[in-house]
């Protein structure tokens, strides 16, 4: 009998420690803390979720959002944003403050106007 994993089932706005390597290039790599970008609806029925990663590289950036978590202040690296398998979330670390949730949803509604 062949058992099937168990998929995480993350939340919009969760902060998760995801395996990203292998990377190429730039790419932000590592086992990081990374937000959960993608809508619920999604996270339901995907094996995927879209993940914005956490970094203590501040940069001045507009596409970096501030953020204070688990003791640490880092950016929420907007600029780098992709898609990972469920396979990929090691954790779930906690939730982002919902004040800064809503900054990183005006950022990225910003980033993506015409």
């Amino acid at each position: 009998m062949v058992s099937e994993q168990v998929r995480p089932e993350p939340k919009r706005f969760e902060v998760w420690q995801v395996a990203l390597d292998p990377t190429i290039g730039s790419e932000i790599s590592k086992v990081r803390p990374c937000v959960v970008i993608s809508p619920d609806q999604m996270n339901a029925v995907l094996a995927t979720v879209i993940v914005a990663p956490l970094t203590s590289t501040h940069k001045r950036w507009p596409s970096r959002v501030v953020v204070e978590f688990g003791g640490r202040t880092g950016d929420i690296a907007l600029d780098h944003i992709r898609s990972v398998d469920k396979q990929r979330l090691r954790r779930r670390l906690g939730t982002l403050d919902p004040a800064v949730a809503g900054e990183m949803l005006e950022t990225l509604v910003t980033m993506f106007q015409a």
